[in-house]
């Protein structure tokens, strides 16, 4: 074949990507929207989906984590301690660091991104106009002894005065609370998480927050105080070896 012959087959191949123009040739983008890189979105709905449901729930409640949509928790929390927490995640807890700085896999515009989301999806600050709300941590050492007493008074008709469980009946169907003093339970949790649970509840599994649901002439909320002791009385049932086979001693 000559070489003329072989030129007028290459253009000849080539017309047909001509005609179509240089925007529509093999391995040029298509229209359409690009796709995005992972540390450039900053979409709430996405970020929480990618990275929180999966913990706390995909509406932010209904997990196995602390409900991020419960306005009581995010009012004590407030702003900064929900950065904090979800930058640089909680040590000897499955929450894990998402920061980069951290290790993580989030840029800090994202980060902020998530916190104001949460904010101002789920947050209801007039809610709580009058209101003193507790510390979202404690600023007191606390007393186990007195702990135990404040959990028979704010905690026991649905735990269980010694914190294992009790039975509650709801239209007519008996389930057994699970225990809060199993030691496999307290090495997955911080203490600061059950000062939050204790403040603000678990209203997606029925359970009041800090104000408590006791009735009668005696009812009121917990205090600060009690609030501090409760958390040692539980956190003294923690073991160093939780979930691990203890020592045989002779």
């Amino acid at each position: 074949m000559s070489g003329r012959t072989v030129l007028q087959a290459l253009l000849l191949c080539a017309l047909p990507l001509g005609m179509l123009g240089c925007d529509r040739a093999p391995g040029y983008p298509k229209p359409g929207p690009e796709v995005v890189r992972p540390d450039e979105v900053v979409d709430f709905p996405t970020l929480y989906k990618q990275n929180c449901s999966a913990c706390h729930g995909a509406d932010g409640k209904n997990g196995a984590a602390i409900s991020l949509s419960n306005p009581v928790y995010l009012a004590t929390a407030g702003e900064a301690n929900l950065l904090a927490v979800t930058a640089k995640g909680v040590k000897g807890t499955l929450m894990p660091p998402f920061a980069k700085s951290s290790g993580g896999m989030l840029t800090d515009q994202q980060i902020e991104s998530l916190v104001q989301g949460m904010l101002r999806t789920w947050s209801r600050p007039d809610q709580f106009a009058g209101q003193t709300l507790p510390s979202y941590a404690s600023s007191t050492p606390g007393d186990a002894e007195r702990g135990q007493k404040a959990f028979v008074t704010f905690c026991a008709r649905c735990h269980g005065a010694d914190g294992s469980g009790a039975s509650i009946t709801d239209g007519g169907k008996t389930e057994k609370n699970g225990s809060l003093v199993d030691p496999t339970y307290l090495a997955l949790v911080s203490d600061q998480n059950l000062r939050s649970v204790i403040i603000a509840g678990r209203p997606d599994e029925g359970m009041p927050d800090w104000r408590s649901d006791i009735s009668g002439a005696g009812s009121r909320p917990m205090n600060d105080q009690e609030i501090t002791d409760t958390v040692a009385w539980l956190a003294g049932h923690r073991v160093k070896t939780a979930g691990q086979p203890y020592p045989q001693h002779p």
